[in-house]
């Protein structure tokens, strides 16, 4: 076995026909030896240079960075690895990037990363608990530092799996204070206690939910049982036939939208349990000649763009994705490097009143 030098690996993978003078090198024919021979220095000192830099000079790093970007030198993650423990990589499964702060978390999580010096590995499970432990599965195989994932809701297997390698994981999007230092995100049910209470403060006490399934998604199954804690404390209920249940679709709000308003007595308030669902219920609302507020007030949760651009804007739950994905980005960090949090992992949800919500309509 070829050696290799301390505290960094070499680039990419070493030849086998390439030894001697300058040492295993890589495919493109450069090693880590050429570099310190380019720069006149040991391996060792070019070594502490990338991992270390803050231990050699500023003139002496400015040289070693020439030398690496003119010979086109790359490290071997996988030796690296092997000789400081580390991948610098994370990974992260997302159920979906297709909706909501999904995608301004995924990139926000990014930015943070590679700014602490880790690459982000990305993968969706499309909310099926199987696929998630799959791809949890290929990530700890190749090695990741540590793993981000959506909700608490996970394969059976998964956290097992997790803790049996010693593998630091943290849980996203939602925050419960009983898991607290490992969970960043909004407290979902709060949320929608929050939006429920302003609905019923305006007088309204018919209310209708048209949610997305609840199946694997413990985020969606809090924001339903805050609708209906809220309604509680007041003595009132979502009836039966005022309660949908579908996918996230725009098509699927225009849908249930229909669904519920064909009932008697016809609901004054519509509490969306996302984005797509609340756009499809007002395009609906907007197609079929219903008044939005006059007639029925409709709510989302999240806040995409084109929600405060529709001919009558809806009123959200503005769940902050950007700063769940710094947050989130920081403490899988914090958890891998074994430092102790020292920012709020709390992500406060916001009610943003639009012209889409108002008093029941008076009979």
């Amino acid at each position: 076995m070829e050696p290799i030098d301390e505290e960094v690996g070499e680039g990419r993978k070493p030849s086998r026909r390439s030894t001697g003078a300058s040492g295993p090198v890589s495919t493109n024919g450069v090693g880590l030896r050429d570099v310190a021979r380019a720069v006149g220095v040991s391996t060792a000192t070019v070594s502490r240079a990338i991992n270390h830099p803050e231990v050699v000079s500023r003139e002496l790093r400015d040289r070693i960075a020439l030398a690496v970007s003119e010979l086109g030198w790359i490290p071997d993650g996988r030796a690296r690895a092997f000789t400081t423990g580390r991948s610098q990589t994370i990974g992260a499964v997302f159920p979906t990037l297709a909706l909501g702060d999904f995608p301004r978390a995924a990139n926000a999580i990014q930015r943070q990363l590679l700014d602490a010096g880790y690459t982000l590995l990305l993968a969706c499970s499309e909310y099926d608990p199987e696929q998630e432990f799959q791809q949890v599965r290929k990530f700890a195989e190749r090695g990741v530092d540590g793993l981000i994932l959506v909700g608490l809701a996970h394969h059976p297997d998964l956290l097992p799996f997790l803790r049996q390698r010693n593998l630091p994981f943290i849980s996203s999007f939602i925050y419960d204070p009983a898991s607290h230092g490992s969970c960043v995100g909004p407290d979902n049910h709060k949320a929608l206690v929050k939006m429920t209470d302003y609905l019923a403060d305006l007088g309204h006490v018919r209310f209708a939910v048209i949610a997305q399934s609840t199946e694997n998604n413990d985020r969606a199954s809090a924001r339903l049982a805050g609708i209906k804690d809220a309604l509680a404390v007041r003595g009132l209920a979502v009836r039966p036939q005022h309660l949908a249940i579908g996918t996230w679709t725009i098509e699927e709000g225009r849908r249930l939208f229909s669904q519920v308003l064909s009932t008697h007595p016809k609901p004054t308030a519509i509490i969306c349990g996302n984005a797509p669902l609340a756009v499809g219920a007002m395009l609906e609302a907007l197609a079929t000649g219903i008044r939005v507020p006059d007639d029925v007030s409709i709510v989302g949760y999240d806040d995409i763009e084109i929600m405060s651009h529709l001919p009558v804007p809806v009123t959200t739950v503005r769940v902050p994705g950007e700063e769940i994905g710094r947050r989130a980005a920081r403490l899988i960090v914090d958890r891998v490097e074994q430092r102790e949090p020292d920012y709020p992992l709390e992500s406060e949800a916001e009610i943003v009143v639009r012209a889409s919500s108002g008093p029941p309509p008076v009979e």
